[in-house]
């Protein structure tokens, strides 16, 4: 009797009872061994509709592959829709630099990356970046580590300044924005100029998270119909209350969190 699993992505009937046996038939050499999205031991017995992927250890599976891993972690139905999201990040610092990560790792199938900034050594406390991105633009060095974790995630790395006279063009194609700049007067220029000539974009902007006070009092809420703000509100960055890894980190999950929400359809907080 034939068992009709998803092998790497692909429909593959196979007489094997267990995930050894199917390595045999194959004449595999994998050995990371996942099915319906975790792993699993050799040992384990197949049943129809399972969705296995074999890869080597240490190798970058191909592009169906790696998708099918992600759809068998998320269900399809979020990966799909996830998938087709196109998403602008504006600013590219310990905002921003973290919420790309995360929406990559997540499945995102479009990122736009926009800041004119390089990056510099101060920049390592709380950013994404690594001592081999010192002196690059922080658009090409985020789109570096994109590629390293999801090389099939479509990344346009962009290094300009948003202004009132561009912010509109710029992110035209994208249907979420993330607000990431650490200037409240560039935060006001860009929440004001998509809310007032651009209604049916969403933002998710950051506001408030220096500092080490309490995880606790980073949120998220519905300022406008299209406007979500995630952090404390309150907290800025001062001599003695800079901007620290945890509370930025937790801020910038907050954002993409909401981000995934609203791919989703799901626009309450």
């Amino acid at each position: 009797m034939q068992t009709q699993i998803t092998l790497n992505g692909k429909t593959f009937e196979t007489g094997s009872r267990t995930i050894q046996q199917l390595i045999s038939e194959i004449q595999s050499d994998s050995d990371v061994i996942i099915v319906n999205g975790f792993n699993k031991e050799a040992s384990y017995a197949l049943a129809d509709g399972d969705n296995v992927v074999l890869i080597k250890r240490g190798e970058m599976p191909d592009e169906s592959t790696l998708e099918s891993m992600l759809m068998a972690r998320n269900t399809p139905a979020v990966h799909h829709k996830v998938k087709q999201g196109r998403v602008c990040i504006a600013g590219l610092g310990g905002l921003g630099s973290n919420v790309a990560i995360m929406l990559a790792r997540t499945g995102v199938g479009y990122l736009k990356l926009i800041d004119f900034d390089i990056v510099e050594p101060s920049n390592l406390n709380r950013q994404a970046y690594h001592i081999q991105h010192l002196g690059l633009s922080k658009s090409e060095a985020l789109k570096q580590i994109i590629k390293g974790i999801n090389p099939y995630t479509k990344v346009e790395s962009i290094q300009t300044k948003l202004t009132v006279e561009n912010a509109l063009s710029m992110i035209a194609d994208c249907e979420i924005v993330c607000e990431a700049f650490d200037s409240s007067t560039e935060k006001a220029m860009l929440i004001n100029t998509l809310l007032n000539e651009n209604p049916n974009v969403k933002i998710v902007s950051g506001s408030g998270m220096a500092g080490f006070s309490s995880a606790n009092t980073i949120k998220t809420i519905q300022k406008f119909k299209n406007l979500y703000i995630c952090g404390d509100m309150v907290t800025e960055a001062t001599f003695e209350n800079g901007l620290m890894a945890p509370r930025v980190h937790i801020c910038a999950g907050h954002q993409a969190n909401m981000i995934l929400r609203l791919l989703l359809n799901l626009e309450t907080v």
